[in-house]
């Protein structure tokens, strides 16, 4: 994508978050970035992954759920600024995307992000396709804070996210050796990261900048680096169960390069699909590049 392109798409990014708590549509966004409707419609998915509309609304509802979290503000208030006319419909909204109601989300008193301000980068536009396009290696306490601006950018992938705990999970698997991470080319920052359970098979965490997820590059290549490290077994992931208004793609993105639907299960109290990657499972397509 051409570097005008990606600063029109920041351009409609910075507008949406000055403007999250007034009217937004997407004519006005449209022209804050200085493009068409249907051209930044087209644009800012091939960037995101997501329609303006679903950022707007996950962003509206991550700063609600903060609101309901630290403020003792009335739930009516907070709806309105989320650009809800009604309670009732901002309730729906609320349980779809964080499953449960917010009076209830509020008595548990914590607070986790649906979806945090993108950041884009123009190191993206120089990067590669296909897994033979990237190197993974094991992530070093020096990629700490690089790991973790990733996962600011990916949270959507990560319902109930404690950045705290996680950052004291990721160093112990960085000490183990069990932490992984693909760079973009030139750059110190990180396109993708995984990390895994060799005892289980199991790919405990797997992200990739919103920017590198049209094409299955990185997903492959981090997941091809962590069956040379447990080689011989399936692999086991967990993401999204079906329907999940939640998911921004990582299920379908899972299915695509051949993971297999296995038991429902939970995770920190939300609702989880657990997914198996068998030996040789790449569909042959996949292995030719084609888009996740």
């Amino acid at each position: 994508m051409e570097s005008a392109n990606l600063r029109a798409v920041e351009r409609a990014i910075e507008h949406i978050e000055a403007h999250l708590g007034g009217k937004l549509d997407l004519d006005e966004v449209a022209r804050a970035a200085g493009y068409s409707k249907f051209h930044l419609h087209r644009l800012f998915g091939e960037v995101t992954g997501m329609t303006v509309h679903d950022y707007v609304s996950r962003r509206r509802l991550t700063e609600a759920a903060c609101a309901l979290a630290r403020s003792e503000r009335p739930i009516v208030d907070i709806a309105r600024e989320a650009g809800y006319d009604s309670q009732q419909t901002f309730s729906a909204a609320f349980t779809a995307l964080y499953k449960v109601p917010p009076a209830r989300f509020r008595a548990r008193g914590s607070f986790y992000p649906l979806q945090l301000p993108f950041s884009l980068r123009a190191s993206a536009l120089r990067a590669g396709r296909g897994a033979g396009d990237w190197t993974v290696e094991r992530a070093t306490p020096s990629d700490v804070t690089a790991w973790m601006d990733l996962l600011r950018l990916a949270v959507d992938n990560f319902p109930c996210l404690d950045e705290g705990q996680h950052e004291a999970w990721l160093r112990r698997a960085i000490d183990s050796g069990c932490a992984l991470v693909a760079r973009e080319p030139g750059s110190a920052s990180l396109a993708g990261a995984a990390a895994f359970t060799r005892e289980r098979g199991s790919i405990d965490f797997l992200a990739v900048h919103p920017q590198h997820r049209r094409a299955p590059g990185v997903v492959r290549a981090l997941v091809d680096a962590v069956r040379a490290a447990v080689p011989g077994r399936a692999l086991t992931i967990t993401t999204y169960r079906a329907g999940d208004r939640a998911d921004t793609g990582h299920r379908r993105r899972l299915e695509e390069i051949g993971f297999e639907e296995a038991e429902e299960a939970e995770e920190f109290g939300y609702p989880v699909q657990r997914f198996v990657l068998r030996g040789g499972a790449y569909r042959e397509e996949d292995r030719e590049g084609g888009d996740v």
